[in-house]
Protein backbone atom coordinates (compact mmCIF):
# COMPACT_ATOMS: atom_id res chain seq x y z
CA UNK A 1 0.00 0.00 0.00
CA UNK A 2 2.87 2.39 0.78
CA UNK A 3 4.34 1.84 -2.66
CA UNK A 4 0.93 2.34 -4.25
CA UNK A 5 0.45 5.65 -2.44
CA UNK A 6 3.98 6.72 -3.34
CA UNK A 7 3.43 6.03 -7.03
CA UNK A 8 0.00 7.70 -7.01
CA UNK A 9 1.34 10.82 -5.32
CA UNK A 10 4.36 10.86 -7.63
CA UNK A 11 2.00 10.80 -10.59
CA UNK A 12 0.19 13.80 -9.10
CA UNK A 13 3.50 15.67 -8.84
CA UNK A 14 4.56 14.76 -12.37
CA UNK A 15 1.10 15.50 -13.74
CA UNK A 16 1.11 18.98 -12.21
CA UNK A 17 4.58 19.66 -13.61
CA UNK A 18 3.45 18.53 -17.08
CA UNK A 19 0.29 20.66 -16.92
CA UNK A 20 2.32 23.60 -15.69
CA UNK A 21 4.74 23.14 -18.58
CA UNK A 22 1.86 23.23 -21.03
CA UNK A 23 0.53 26.40 -19.43
CA UNK A 24 4.04 27.93 -19.10
CA UNK A 25 4.81 31.15 -17.26
CA UNK A 26 2.87 31.68 -14.06
CA UNK A 27 0.92 28.52 -14.91
CA UNK A 28 3.86 26.52 -13.55
CA UNK A 29 3.38 28.12 -10.14
CA UNK A 30 -0.39 27.73 -10.19
CA UNK A 31 -0.21 24.04 -11.02
CA UNK A 32 2.43 23.57 -8.36
CA UNK A 33 0.13 25.09 -5.76
CA UNK A 34 -2.75 22.96 -7.01
CA UNK A 35 -0.59 19.88 -6.59
CA UNK A 36 0.05 20.88 -2.99
CA UNK A 37 -3.71 21.14 -2.48
CA UNK A 38 -4.24 17.63 -3.85
CA UNK A 39 -1.50 16.13 -1.69
CA UNK A 40 -2.77 17.89 1.44
CA UNK A 41 -6.56 17.58 1.09
CA UNK A 42 -6.82 14.27 -0.79
CA UNK A 43 -3.86 12.30 0.57
CA UNK A 44 -3.53 13.97 3.96
CA UNK A 45 0.14 14.98 3.62
CA UNK A 46 1.53 17.80 5.73
CA UNK A 47 2.29 20.91 3.63
CA UNK A 48 5.99 21.26 2.92
CA UNK A 49 7.95 24.41 3.68
CA UNK A 50 7.50 27.11 1.01
CA UNK A 51 10.85 28.18 -0.53
CA UNK A 52 10.96 31.48 1.35
CA UNK A 53 14.74 31.98 1.23
CA UNK A 54 14.94 31.35 -2.50
CA UNK A 55 11.99 33.64 -3.17
CA UNK A 56 13.51 36.49 -1.17
CA UNK A 57 16.82 36.15 -3.03
CA UNK A 58 15.02 36.20 -6.37
CA UNK A 59 12.96 39.26 -5.42
CA UNK A 60 15.97 41.25 -4.19
CA UNK A 61 18.07 40.37 -7.25
CA UNK A 62 15.22 41.10 -9.67
CA UNK A 63 14.66 44.48 -8.04
CA UNK A 64 18.32 45.50 -8.29
CA UNK A 65 18.78 44.20 -11.84
CA UNK A 66 15.54 45.90 -12.95
CA UNK A 67 16.82 49.18 -11.53
CA UNK A 68 20.00 48.65 -13.54
CA UNK A 69 18.04 47.93 -16.72
CA UNK A 70 15.81 50.98 -16.26
CA UNK A 71 18.91 53.15 -15.89
CA UNK A 72 20.45 51.74 -19.08
CA UNK A 73 22.96 49.47 -17.38
CA UNK A 74 22.24 46.39 -19.50
CA UNK A 75 22.64 48.49 -22.66
CA UNK A 76 26.06 49.62 -21.45
CA UNK A 77 27.09 46.02 -20.72
CA UNK A 78 25.94 44.99 -24.20
CA UNK A 79 28.07 47.71 -25.79
CA UNK A 80 31.15 46.46 -23.95
CA UNK A 81 30.43 42.85 -24.93
CA UNK A 82 30.03 43.88 -28.59
CA UNK A 83 33.47 45.51 -28.55
CA UNK A 84 35.06 42.38 -27.06
CA UNK A 85 33.56 40.20 -29.79
CA UNK A 86 34.56 42.62 -32.55
CA UNK A 87 38.23 42.48 -31.52
CA UNK A 88 38.48 38.76 -32.28
CA UNK A 89 36.33 38.14 -35.40
CA UNK A 90 38.29 35.13 -36.68
CA UNK A 91 37.78 33.29 -33.36
CA UNK A 92 34.16 34.33 -33.04
CA UNK A 93 32.89 30.74 -32.60
CA UNK A 94 34.73 30.72 -29.25
CA UNK A 95 34.87 34.41 -28.31
CA UNK A 96 31.17 35.17 -28.86
CA UNK A 97 29.87 32.27 -26.69
CA UNK A 98 32.41 33.05 -23.94
CA UNK A 99 31.48 36.74 -23.99
CA UNK A 100 27.76 35.99 -23.92
CA UNK A 101 28.40 33.53 -21.09
CA UNK A 102 30.47 35.89 -18.92
CA UNK A 103 28.10 38.83 -19.31
CA UNK A 104 25.12 36.58 -18.51
CA UNK A 105 26.98 35.44 -15.38
CA UNK A 106 27.49 39.05 -14.32
CA UNK A 107 23.94 40.18 -15.11
CA UNK A 108 22.23 37.03 -13.83
CA UNK A 109 20.08 36.84 -16.96
CA UNK A 110 20.43 35.60 -20.53
CA UNK A 111 18.44 38.60 -21.82
CA UNK A 112 21.71 40.40 -22.43
CA UNK A 113 22.21 38.20 -25.50
CA UNK A 114 19.40 39.66 -27.64
CA UNK A 115 21.13 42.92 -28.72
CA UNK A 116 24.35 40.98 -29.35
CA UNK A 117 22.79 38.61 -31.90
CA UNK A 118 23.00 40.99 -34.92
CA UNK A 119 26.60 41.81 -33.97
CA UNK A 120 27.54 38.12 -33.85
CA UNK A 121 25.81 37.49 -37.17
CA UNK A 122 27.42 40.42 -38.98
CA UNK A 123 30.96 39.80 -37.73
CA UNK A 124 30.85 36.07 -38.45
CA UNK A 125 29.35 36.41 -41.92
CA UNK A 126 31.60 39.32 -42.86
CA UNK A 127 34.63 37.17 -41.97
CA UNK A 128 33.41 34.18 -43.96
CA UNK A 129 32.33 32.11 -40.93
CA UNK A 130 29.02 30.27 -41.04
CA UNK A 131 26.83 32.40 -38.70
CA UNK A 132 24.94 29.44 -37.25
CA UNK A 133 28.09 28.28 -35.47
CA UNK A 134 28.72 31.25 -33.13
CA UNK A 135 25.03 32.12 -32.93
CA UNK A 136 23.91 28.66 -31.80
CA UNK A 137 26.66 28.16 -29.23
CA UNK A 138 26.25 31.71 -27.87
CA UNK A 139 22.58 31.02 -27.23
CA UNK A 140 23.24 27.68 -25.51
CA UNK A 141 26.15 29.10 -23.46
CA UNK A 142 23.82 31.57 -21.74
CA UNK A 143 21.89 28.58 -20.37
CA UNK A 144 24.80 27.16 -18.38
CA UNK A 145 25.78 30.70 -17.34
CA UNK A 146 22.94 30.81 -14.84
CA UNK A 147 24.54 27.95 -12.89
CA UNK A 148 27.59 30.19 -12.39
CA UNK A 149 25.93 33.52 -11.59
CA UNK A 150 25.67 34.63 -7.95
CA UNK A 151 22.51 36.57 -8.86
CA UNK A 152 20.46 34.17 -11.00
CA UNK A 153 17.13 32.69 -9.91
CA UNK A 154 18.53 29.18 -10.38
CA UNK A 155 21.48 29.92 -8.09
CA UNK A 156 19.09 31.38 -5.53
CA UNK A 157 17.17 28.11 -5.53
CA UNK A 158 20.36 26.05 -5.27
CA UNK A 159 21.71 28.11 -2.36
CA UNK A 160 18.41 27.90 -0.49
CA UNK A 161 18.44 24.11 -0.85
CA UNK A 162 22.08 23.47 0.11
CA UNK A 163 23.10 26.33 2.43
CA UNK A 164 21.47 24.67 5.43
CA UNK A 165 22.25 21.81 7.80
CA UNK A 166 23.31 19.10 7.26
CA UNK A 167 24.89 20.18 3.94
CA UNK A 168 26.09 23.75 4.65
CA UNK A 169 27.18 24.14 1.03
CA UNK A 170 27.69 27.82 0.25
CA UNK A 171 27.77 29.96 -2.88
CA UNK A 172 31.48 29.66 -3.54
CA UNK A 173 31.39 25.89 -3.01
CA UNK A 174 29.05 25.78 -6.00
CA UNK A 175 30.72 28.40 -8.22
CA UNK A 176 34.23 27.00 -7.83
CA UNK A 177 32.91 23.88 -9.59
CA UNK A 178 30.36 25.30 -12.04
CA UNK A 179 32.31 28.30 -13.39
CA UNK A 180 35.48 26.52 -14.56
CA UNK A 181 33.44 23.54 -15.74
CA UNK A 182 31.24 25.76 -17.92
CA UNK A 183 34.21 27.65 -19.39
CA UNK A 184 36.04 24.42 -20.28
CA UNK A 185 32.77 22.99 -21.60
CA UNK A 186 32.25 26.00 -23.90
CA UNK A 187 35.82 25.72 -25.18
CA UNK A 188 35.44 22.01 -25.93
CA UNK A 189 32.02 22.55 -27.52
CA UNK A 190 33.42 25.30 -29.77
CA UNK A 191 35.92 22.81 -31.23
CA UNK A 192 33.00 20.67 -32.43
CA UNK A 193 30.55 23.45 -33.29
CA UNK A 194 33.01 25.23 -35.59
CA UNK A 195 32.78 22.18 -37.85
CA UNK A 196 28.97 21.94 -37.90
CA UNK A 197 27.24 22.78 -41.16
CA UNK A 198 28.75 23.61 -44.52
CA UNK A 199 31.15 26.50 -44.94
CA UNK A 200 29.63 29.56 -46.61
CA UNK A 201 31.48 28.85 -49.86
CA UNK A 202 30.08 25.30 -49.97
CA UNK A 203 26.49 26.06 -48.92
CA UNK A 204 24.25 26.12 -52.03
CA UNK A 205 21.44 28.00 -50.24
CA UNK A 206 23.72 30.85 -49.16
CA UNK A 207 25.46 30.96 -52.54
CA UNK A 208 22.09 31.14 -54.29
CA UNK A 209 21.13 34.16 -52.16
CA UNK A 210 24.42 35.83 -53.01
CA UNK A 211 23.98 35.11 -56.74
CA UNK A 212 20.44 36.53 -56.70
CA UNK A 213 21.54 39.70 -54.93
CA UNK A 214 19.49 38.97 -51.81
CA UNK A 215 22.67 38.67 -49.79
CA UNK A 216 25.96 40.56 -50.03
CA UNK A 217 29.04 38.34 -50.35
CA UNK A 218 31.17 37.92 -47.20
CA UNK A 219 33.76 40.66 -46.84
CA UNK A 220 31.74 43.08 -48.96
CA UNK A 221 29.87 44.64 -46.03
CA UNK A 222 31.84 47.75 -45.21
CA UNK A 223 29.67 49.31 -42.55
CA UNK A 224 30.21 48.35 -38.93
CA UNK A 225 27.14 46.88 -37.28
CA UNK A 226 26.78 47.81 -33.62
CA UNK A 227 24.49 46.53 -30.94
CA UNK A 228 21.20 48.40 -31.12
CA UNK A 229 21.46 50.03 -27.72
CA UNK A 230 21.74 53.52 -26.31
CA UNK A 231 24.78 54.02 -24.10
CA UNK A 232 24.57 56.67 -21.38
CA UNK A 233 26.66 57.82 -18.45
CA UNK A 234 23.84 56.81 -16.11
CA UNK A 235 23.74 53.35 -17.63
CA UNK A 236 27.47 52.95 -17.14
CA UNK A 237 27.23 53.88 -13.46
CA UNK A 238 24.21 51.61 -12.95
CA UNK A 239 26.06 48.64 -14.44
CA UNK A 240 29.22 49.37 -12.45
CA UNK A 241 27.27 49.57 -9.18
CA UNK A 242 25.43 46.33 -9.93
CA UNK A 243 28.62 44.50 -10.89
CA UNK A 244 30.34 45.79 -7.75
CA UNK A 245 27.43 44.28 -5.84
CA UNK A 246 28.04 40.96 -7.58
CA UNK A 247 31.73 41.23 -6.73
CA UNK A 248 30.88 41.96 -3.08
CA UNK A 249 28.74 38.81 -2.96
CA UNK A 250 31.64 36.78 -4.32
CA UNK A 251 34.07 38.29 -1.78
CA UNK A 252 31.75 37.58 1.14
CA UNK A 253 31.30 34.06 -0.21
CA UNK A 254 35.05 33.51 -0.41
CA UNK A 255 35.91 35.03 2.97
CA UNK A 256 33.30 34.09 5.55
CA UNK A 257 35.26 35.97 8.23
CA UNK A 258 34.14 39.25 6.64
CA UNK A 259 30.48 38.51 7.36
CA UNK A 260 28.75 39.74 10.53
CA UNK A 261 28.36 37.19 13.28
CA UNK A 262 25.01 35.74 14.28
CA UNK A 263 23.60 35.54 17.78
CA UNK A 264 24.14 32.86 20.43
CA UNK A 265 26.85 31.61 22.75
CA UNK A 266 29.05 30.52 19.83
CA UNK A 267 28.22 33.04 17.09
CA UNK A 268 29.06 32.03 13.53
CA UNK A 269 29.19 34.16 10.37
CA UNK A 270 25.70 34.61 8.94
CA UNK A 271 24.81 32.62 5.84
CA UNK A 272 25.01 33.86 2.28
CA UNK A 273 21.24 34.05 1.81
CA UNK A 274 20.76 37.28 3.83
CA UNK A 275 24.10 38.62 2.53
CA UNK A 276 22.90 38.38 -1.08
CA UNK A 277 19.58 39.99 -0.21
CA UNK A 278 21.20 42.87 1.71
CA UNK A 279 23.77 43.63 -0.99
CA UNK A 280 21.19 43.60 -3.75
CA UNK A 281 18.96 46.03 -1.86
CA UNK A 282 21.91 48.34 -1.25
CA UNK A 283 22.96 48.10 -4.92
CA UNK A 284 19.44 48.92 -6.05
CA UNK A 285 19.29 51.92 -3.71
CA UNK A 286 22.66 53.23 -4.94
CA UNK A 287 21.55 52.85 -8.57
CA UNK A 288 18.39 54.79 -7.73
CA UNK A 289 20.41 57.61 -6.13
CA UNK A 290 23.26 57.79 -8.64
CA UNK A 291 21.73 56.83 -12.00
CA UNK A 292 18.24 58.12 -11.20
CA UNK A 293 16.10 55.70 -13.23
CA UNK A 294 12.35 56.23 -13.31
CA UNK A 295 11.20 54.07 -10.41
CA UNK A 296 7.69 53.95 -11.85
CA UNK A 297 9.09 52.15 -14.91
CA UNK A 298 10.56 49.25 -12.92
CA UNK A 299 7.50 46.94 -13.23
CA UNK A 300 7.61 47.38 -17.02
CA UNK A 301 11.21 46.14 -17.36
CA UNK A 302 11.67 42.79 -19.10
CA UNK A 303 13.98 41.63 -16.30
CA UNK A 304 11.32 42.46 -13.71
CA UNK A 305 8.55 40.64 -15.58
CA UNK A 306 10.68 37.57 -16.23
CA UNK A 307 11.85 37.57 -12.61
CA UNK A 308 8.33 37.73 -11.22
CA UNK A 309 7.26 34.84 -13.43
CA UNK A 310 10.27 32.84 -12.21
CA UNK A 311 9.40 33.64 -8.59
CA UNK A 312 5.81 32.44 -8.99
CA UNK A 313 6.91 29.24 -10.75
CA UNK A 314 9.55 28.70 -8.07
CA UNK A 315 7.01 29.17 -5.28
CA UNK A 316 4.49 26.64 -6.57
CA UNK A 317 6.82 23.93 -7.83
CA UNK A 318 9.27 24.05 -4.93
CA UNK A 319 6.38 23.90 -2.48
CA UNK A 320 4.99 20.89 -4.36
CA UNK A 321 8.26 18.94 -4.34
CA UNK A 322 8.93 19.85 -0.69
CA UNK A 323 5.51 18.53 0.29
CA UNK A 324 6.04 15.26 -1.60
CA UNK A 325 9.63 14.68 -0.44
CA UNK A 326 8.80 15.60 3.14
CA UNK A 327 6.54 12.55 3.24
CA UNK A 328 8.73 10.18 1.27
CA UNK A 329 12.33 11.29 1.89
CA UNK A 330 13.38 7.92 3.35
CA UNK A 331 11.84 5.95 0.50
CA UNK A 332 13.49 8.24 -2.04
CA UNK A 333 16.84 8.00 -0.26
CA UNK A 334 16.70 4.20 -0.06
CA UNK A 335 15.26 3.55 -3.51
CA UNK A 336 16.67 6.23 -5.75
CA UNK A 337 19.84 6.55 -3.68
CA UNK A 338 21.04 3.10 -4.67
CA UNK A 339 20.20 3.77 -8.29
CA UNK A 340 22.09 7.07 -8.28
CA UNK A 341 25.07 5.49 -6.52
CA UNK A 342 25.28 3.00 -9.37
CA UNK A 343 24.69 5.58 -12.12
CA UNK A 344 25.08 9.20 -10.91
CA UNK A 345 24.41 10.48 -14.42
CA UNK A 346 20.71 9.75 -13.79
CA UNK A 347 20.62 12.94 -11.70
CA UNK A 348 22.07 14.96 -14.59
CA UNK A 349 19.56 13.38 -16.96
CA UNK A 350 16.71 14.36 -14.61
CA UNK A 351 17.78 18.01 -14.48
CA UNK A 352 18.33 18.03 -18.25
CA UNK A 353 14.88 16.62 -19.02
CA UNK A 354 13.08 19.03 -16.69
CA UNK A 355 14.99 21.89 -18.37
CA UNK A 356 13.82 20.58 -21.74
CA UNK A 357 10.19 20.35 -20.62
CA UNK A 358 9.96 23.61 -18.64
CA UNK A 359 12.73 25.76 -20.22
CA UNK A 360 13.39 26.91 -16.66
CA UNK A 361 16.62 26.22 -14.80
CA UNK A 362 15.13 27.28 -11.47
CA UNK A 363 12.22 24.87 -11.95
CA UNK A 364 14.64 22.04 -12.73
CA UNK A 365 16.66 22.94 -9.64
CA UNK A 366 13.68 22.86 -7.31
CA UNK A 367 12.28 19.70 -8.87
CA UNK A 368 15.38 17.49 -9.06
CA UNK A 369 18.02 18.80 -6.63
CA UNK A 370 15.95 17.83 -3.53
CA UNK A 371 15.80 14.28 -4.91
CA UNK A 372 19.58 14.32 -5.37
CA UNK A 373 20.06 15.57 -1.83
CA UNK A 374 17.77 12.88 -0.45
CA UNK A 375 19.67 10.28 -2.47
CA UNK A 376 22.96 11.40 -0.94
CA UNK A 377 24.82 12.55 -4.06
CA UNK A 378 28.03 14.38 -3.08
CA UNK A 379 27.36 18.10 -3.46
CA UNK A 380 30.47 18.80 -5.53
CA UNK A 381 29.53 16.12 -8.05
CA UNK A 382 25.94 17.34 -8.02
CA UNK A 383 26.99 20.93 -8.75
CA UNK A 384 29.06 19.90 -11.76
CA UNK A 385 26.28 17.83 -13.31
CA UNK A 386 23.68 20.48 -12.43
CA UNK A 387 25.53 23.16 -14.41
CA UNK A 388 25.91 21.15 -17.60
CA UNK A 389 22.32 19.95 -17.59
CA UNK A 390 21.12 23.57 -17.81
CA UNK A 391 21.91 23.53 -21.53
CA UNK A 392 18.78 21.39 -21.89
CA UNK A 393 16.49 24.41 -22.11
CA UNK A 394 17.64 24.79 -25.73
CA UNK A 395 17.16 21.19 -26.87
CA UNK A 396 13.84 22.16 -28.47
CA UNK A 397 13.56 25.28 -30.66
CA UNK A 398 11.03 27.03 -28.45
CA UNK A 399 13.04 29.75 -26.69
CA UNK A 400 12.88 33.40 -27.60
CA UNK A 401 16.63 33.72 -28.05
CA UNK A 402 16.66 30.78 -30.49
CA UNK A 403 13.91 32.36 -32.57
CA UNK A 404 15.68 35.73 -32.47
CA UNK A 405 19.00 34.18 -33.54
CA UNK A 406 17.34 32.53 -36.55
CA UNK A 407 15.61 35.78 -37.50
CA UNK A 408 18.81 37.85 -37.30
CA UNK A 409 20.71 35.35 -39.47
CA UNK A 410 20.01 36.78 -42.93
CA UNK A 411 22.06 34.02 -44.54
CA UNK A 412 19.53 31.45 -43.34
CA UNK A 413 22.21 29.19 -41.87
CA UNK A 414 20.57 29.23 -38.41
CA UNK A 415 17.45 27.11 -38.68
CA UNK A 416 14.59 26.30 -36.31
CA UNK A 417 13.78 23.10 -38.21
CA UNK A 418 10.49 21.30 -38.63
CA UNK A 419 11.05 18.02 -36.75
CA UNK A 420 12.16 19.26 -33.29
CA UNK A 421 15.62 17.70 -33.69
CA UNK A 422 16.73 19.21 -37.02
CA UNK A 423 17.37 22.75 -35.78
CA UNK A 424 20.72 24.51 -35.43
CA UNK A 425 20.75 24.39 -31.62
CA UNK A 426 20.17 20.65 -31.15
CA UNK A 427 23.74 19.38 -31.49
CA UNK A 428 25.36 22.39 -29.73
CA UNK A 429 23.00 21.78 -26.80
CA UNK A 430 23.94 18.11 -26.51
CA UNK A 431 27.65 18.77 -27.03
CA UNK A 432 27.83 21.55 -24.43
CA UNK A 433 25.72 19.58 -21.94
CA UNK A 434 27.86 16.42 -22.22
CA UNK A 435 31.14 18.36 -22.13
CA UNK A 436 30.18 20.47 -19.11
CA UNK A 437 28.65 17.57 -17.20
CA UNK A 438 31.79 15.47 -17.76
CA UNK A 439 34.20 18.25 -16.80
CA UNK A 440 31.97 19.42 -13.94
CA UNK A 441 31.74 15.92 -12.52
CA UNK A 442 35.53 15.66 -12.56
CA UNK A 443 35.99 19.06 -10.90
CA UNK A 444 33.25 18.26 -8.41
CA UNK A 445 34.95 15.04 -7.35
CA UNK A 446 38.39 16.67 -7.15
CA UNK A 447 37.60 19.77 -5.13
CA UNK A 448 33.85 20.21 -4.85
CA UNK A 449 33.34 18.55 -1.47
Amino acid sequence: MDIFLFITQLLVVLGCIVMGTRSSGVGLGLWGGTGVAILVFVFGLAPGAPPVDALLIVLSVVLASSMMQAAGGIDWMVSIAAKVIAKNPKQITLIAPLTAFLFSVGAGTSNILYPLLPVIYDLSYRNGIRPSRPLSLSVVATGVALACSPVSAAMAAMIALTDTAPWNFELMDIIKVTLPAAIVGIFLASLFVRRLGKDIADDPEIQAKIASGKLVAPGATATEVKAEVTVTKEGRWAAIIFLLGVLAIVVFGLFSGLRPLGAGDDPQPIGMTPIIEIIMFVAGTLIMLVAKPKVADIPTMTVFRAGMVSAIALFGLAWLTNTFLGEHSKLVADGIGGLVDTAPWIFALGVFLVCVLTTSQSTATNSIVPIGLAAGIPLGLMSGMWAGAFAGIYLLPTNGSQIAAANFDESGSTKLGTKLVDHSFFLPTLILAVATIAVGSLFGVLWGG
